[in-house]
Formats: C-alpha cells, structure tokens, sequence
C-alpha cells in the first residue's frame, strides 16, 4: 500500500501539481488538501480515490500557482486585497518580515474565476488526477510485486523445514521410545509387553506433529494460491498468517528435541517476517 505519484499541470492560468502518498493502513483513509478555490471538488477526488482503491491511509494534495501575467482571465477583488495587504503591512513591521505578492493573490476571495474559466481548469485538474491515480496505482504494483517475490521465498522456507521435519520424525520418536525404556530401567520399573506398548502409543500420539505439518503444507499451498489472485488480497494473506501461527506455536509446544524446538523458532520467525510485509498489501 506504500505507493507516491505527482503530476504537473502548466497553462495560461497558472501551475498546479497533483501529489498523491499513502502509508500502511488496514483501512481506507482518505485525507484531501486543496487550495480554498478547488474545495468544490473535494467530493469528485473522494469518489475517484475510492473507486480505485480499497486500503491505506492516503493522502491526496493539490497546489496552485497563480500565474501573474494570467490575471486577465481572472478576477481581482482589489479592496479584499488591500485589506490583505494592510494586515499584511502590519504584520511585517511587528516581525520585520516581507510580503510576498503571490501569496497575497492565494488568500481565498482575492483572485476568482469566471465560471467558464473555473470549469475549464477544474476539468484539466481532473483529468490529470486520474492520471495521477494511474501512476500511483502503477507505483503499488511494482511495490507488490516486490513483496509477492519476498513472500514467495518466505513460503518455500517454510515448505522447506517441512520436509525436513517430516525426514526427522522417524528418528526423534525412535529417539524418544528409547530414552522412555531407559528411564524405566533406570527406576526399576517393569511393564508387561502390552502395558509398554500402550504408554508408547500415547507418547508418539502426543508428541507426534505430522498433522502440523500437514496443516503447514496446505497452509503454503493456499498462500501461493491467493498470491496468484486479482484483486485485493491483503486481508486474506493476513488470516492465512494466523494460522500459520497457530501452527507452528502447536509444533513448539510438542517440541521433545532441539531439532523440533530451532526449526518451530524458524518457523516464527519466516511467518512474522511475512505478517510484517502482508500489512503493506492491499
């Protein structure tokens, strides 16, 4: 969702200049600055915005730079400006500052426009919004495109340490029958055959995580799947590392050896990298 675009406008009128940024958000926040003459158009960018987009905390600004040898086509409200200028007179000989005259045709009511005028540099403007949203749409999708790759590495990790366990397994509960058959001899304490056999079945099915690592696997297949999907898929990558988690916080705590405890620790560690960078994707 992490994405920036600006586009410039140059006519008779005047330069204006489109900036458009948004940060991480679960949500869709939309926050508009506009100069006081284009406050009309607050609700056209809204909708546009939305249209386009379904997550983040973006934030849409316009400038306008009156041009001075454009005033022809523009009205000048001279006693509105006076006063600006007085006020302004004052202020400087308070604080030893200067005035700046363009800023003093940006106070809202000094320059206006014909509605013919103001129609025409609202289109243009609005034009080149969606323009503006092409290249900040472009912008997140390269982005995207990052984090798929990221993500991507992060799944064949995982899938990885799966394979592992799963080559494991045999020997650690072979490992952990013989280390039970030590301690009962080491106290002195004799099972007949089918007693042992029956605390040996409960073991292995406590300590036995190949449904975990079943659950893992699919969990990674989805997880390619929903990459592979149009659309935002933001929400549902985020799910899939809830369960991620809770699988792997079930094969820690079945944990019997330390090649079952480092790789569960990687496992966390692979899923909140993956959590950190999915609250980036739309």
């Amino acid at each position: 969702m992490t994405a920036y675009a600006r586009r410039e406008i140059k006519g008779e009128w005047s330069i204006a200049e489109w900036e458009m940024q948004s940060v991480n958000q679960r949500y869709l926040e939309i926050y508009i600055h506009l100069p006081e003459l284009f406050r009309n158009l607050e609700p056209i960018i809204r909708k546009s915005i939305r249209s386009r987009l379904t997550r983040g905390k973006v934030e849409c600004t316009l400038s306008f730079e009156i041009d001075p040898n454009a005033q022809h086509s523009m009205k000048l409200n001279k006693k509105l400006a006076q006063k600006v200028i007085k006020a302004a007179n004052w202020i400087k000989m308070q604080s030893n500052g200067t005035i700046n005259s363009i800023d003093i045709l940006r106070w809202p009511g000094v320059i206006s426009n014909t509605k013919s005028d103001l129609g025409e540099i609202n289109e243009k403007l609005i034009h080149t919004l969606e323009d503006v949203l092409d290249d900040f749409i472009a912008s997140r999708k390269r982005e995207g495109t990052e984090l798929q790759i990221f993500i991507e590495q992060h799944l064949n990790n995982i899938s990885a340490i799966i394979i592992k366990l799963r080559t494991l397994m045999p020997n650690i509960l072979q490992w952990q029958k013989s280390r039970l058959l030590t301690k009962l001899d080491e106290v002195k304490l004799q099972l007949d055959n089918s007693r042992l056999e029956q605390e040996l079945v409960l073991i292995a099915q406590r300590l036995d995580v190949i449904e975990e690592l079943d659950r893992l696997e699919a969990h990674v297949k989805e997880t390619h799947n929903i990459l592979k999907q149009k659309g935002a898929v933001g929400r549902h990558l985020n799910f899939m590392m809830q369960e991620f988690n809770r699988e792997s916080n079930t094969l820690a705590a079945k944990s019997i050896n330390n090649d079952i405890t480092t790789s569960a620790i990687e496992l966390k560690v692979l899923i909140e990298q993956m959590r950190e960078q999915i609250q980036n994707i739309e």
